[in-house]
């Protein structure tokens, strides 16, 4: 990743998993998928930032690349299964639901791959990308099996600390990600999206999430094409401060890396 070159990966299980070894401290950064262009937004992760204390420190966007892959001898007739995370699994549907093949949701992509390698397991394939199929010695059944070629997926560096020094140092468009909590009255999100209006700052995304300790309330995920950390923008988060019942800011970072 163009965040960190020349630093050696820790693959981990899952999302949850990730987010773990950086509060813990073991890692000082964690990668992690937010959103797709074809499935929308990783419940999961946002969910994990929502409920941590974890930083965004960059973000960077990635094109999705899938191949079928399997033990070398299988082919795609003696596949029975096919495993993989249900993101992956779901941008690879057209192709999938071309033979009868029993689907089986992963913790994660590379994951399922790794399983079928250890276990050495006949009549199962993995949906996964090439170069992890490659890694773990697997051989590719079906390549560019994913039913959009223009998706890509949006990945997030989530930190314990806000803006570390190598983030200051990242090229690229800035964005804001804010957390909001509105009261449950006519017009209360309108006023906090006004705020925003007034200032002439873009809105690229608006999510809600339900809270989990508060029975039919929302959370509202707002990213924005601007930098609220900036001294100049500090009457803004004031202003979003005074027109919603919570605001959080979950970093301030830059867009690094497009695809």
């Amino acid at each position: 990743m163009a965040c960190f070159p020349g630093i050696a990966p820790l693959p981990l299980a899952t999302i949850r998993d990730a987010f773990q070894a950086v509060v813990d401290g073991a890692v000082d950064a964690a990668v992690v998928p937010i959103e797709t262009l074809a499935q929308g937004t990783v419940r999961e992760a946002c969910d994990l930032l929502l409920a941590s204390r974890l930083w965004i420190a960059a973000e960077v966007v990635v094109p999705v690349r899938l191949c079928l892959a399997a033990m070398p001898g299988e082919t795609l007739d003696s596949v029975a299964r096919v495993h993989s995370h249900v993101e992956a699994l779901g941008q690879a549907e057209t192709f999938l639901r071309s033979r009868p093949w029993h689907l089986v949701a992963s913790a994660n992509t590379a994951g399922a791959g790794l399983a079928i390698a250890r276990g050495q397991e006949r009549g199962v394939a993995a949906v996964m990308s090439p170069r992890a199929a490659s890694i773990n010695g697997l051989i590719v059944l079906a390549s560019d099996i994913q039913t959009d070629a223009r998706n890509r997926t949006r990945f997030l560096v989530v930190t314990a600390q806000q803006s570390p020094a190598w983030s200051l140092a990242l090229e690229g468009p800035p964005r804001t990600s804010l957390s909001i909590v509105v009261g449950n009255e006519p017009g209360s999100l309108y006023r906090a999206l006004g705020v925003l209006a007034e200032q002439g700052i873009n809105m690229s995304k608006l999510e809600s999430r339900p809270v989990r300790d508060r029975d039919w309330e929302y959370v509202f995920w707002v990213d924005l094409d601007d930098d609220l950390c900036q001294p100049a923008r500090s009457p803004v988060l004031a202003s979003l401060a005074e027109a919603a019942a919570e605001v959080r800011l979950l970093g301030c970072y830059r867009r690094v890396g497009q695809a």
